[in-house]
């Protein structure tokens, strides 16, 4: 049943993206940006999540909802599936994520990315990559639209982790916004490295925004820990509801400071 249940579902959700990435393709050089947006975080993705739970078993649960500001500030998340990547926008409705230039290159998907507004890094350019993402964040926070960011910079299984990389905080003083730490479960349900997903609870949670600050050590190292052990604690409440999913559980956490 997990098997049949795990195809449906993501048979659906791919469909609906698929869908979007053609329509946007199509239509998105023709609309304002923010219909582009408003087409994919208040319709499809929505639309894809709901036959998610519908025919896969995944369901969403989102806590912290008093710490999203919808305007000014940046979302430091935990990265462990495409799920959250879906999702985080279906709550930060004007949301829009640092991304690999890369990615930007696939035919239809890098586009349709472009469209939406994606801000894309070449991190192999160093500084000068840092100025064109900090150019293109100030513009996209003008127009009242939050940043999310994934500071391990790719998905780690849950219970692993890595020193979190500097950009975030890099860009939140520039920008003087404070920043959103964001803790999950999604890759108990969705594994990073597996077309086979598992029913149940995923929760997303928000916590208290931090403002930077010039000890950046302290701060990466204070964030990193308030993400970590909180998404422990949810693994654990995970593993506890539905047992099925500790397989899907890392080792030991790799190297943090």
């Amino acid at each position: 049943m997990f098997f049949i249940r795990s195809w449906l579902g993501t048979i659906w959700i791919y469909a609906w993206i698929a869908f979007g990435v053609l329509a946007t393709c199509v239509f998105g050089w023709f609309v304002p940006q923010k219909w582009v947006v408003f087409f994919w975080n208040r319709m499809l993705l929505k639309t894809a999540l709901w036959g998610l739970h519908r025919l896969g078993g995944i369901c969403i649960e989102v806590r912290g909802l008093q710490h999203i500001n919808q305007e000014r500030a940046i979302y430091a998340s935990k990265h462990e599936s495409a799920l959250e990547t879906y999702v985080l926008t279906t709550i930060i409705t004007r949301g829009v994520m640092i991304l690999k230039k890369e990615l930007t290159y696939i035919p239809f998907f890098g586009w349709a990315q472009w469209l939406y507004g994606l801000i894309p890094v070449d991190r192999g350019a160093g500084a000068r990559a840092m100025k064109k993402m900090l150019s293109a964040a100030k513009k996209r926070v003008a127009e009242k639209r939050p940043i999310i960011i994934f500071p391990e910079g790719h998905r780690m299984k849950p219970g692993s982790t890595q020193k979190y990389k500097p950009g975030f905080l890099f860009m939140a003083q520039n920008l003087e916004v404070p920043i959103v730490p964001v803790a999950l479960n999604t890759g108990m349900f969705w594994p990073r490295s597996s077309t086979k997903h598992f029913p149940g609870k995923v929760i997303i949670e928000f916590m208290e925004p931090m403002m930077p600050s010039d000890d950046k050590r302290l701060f990466i190292e204070t964030l990193q820990k308030k993400i970590e052990d909180k998404c422990a604690e949810l693994n654990a409440e995970t593993v506890k509801n539905y047992p099925y999913t500790e397989v899907n559980l890392g080792g030991e956490k790799q190297k943090t400071a």
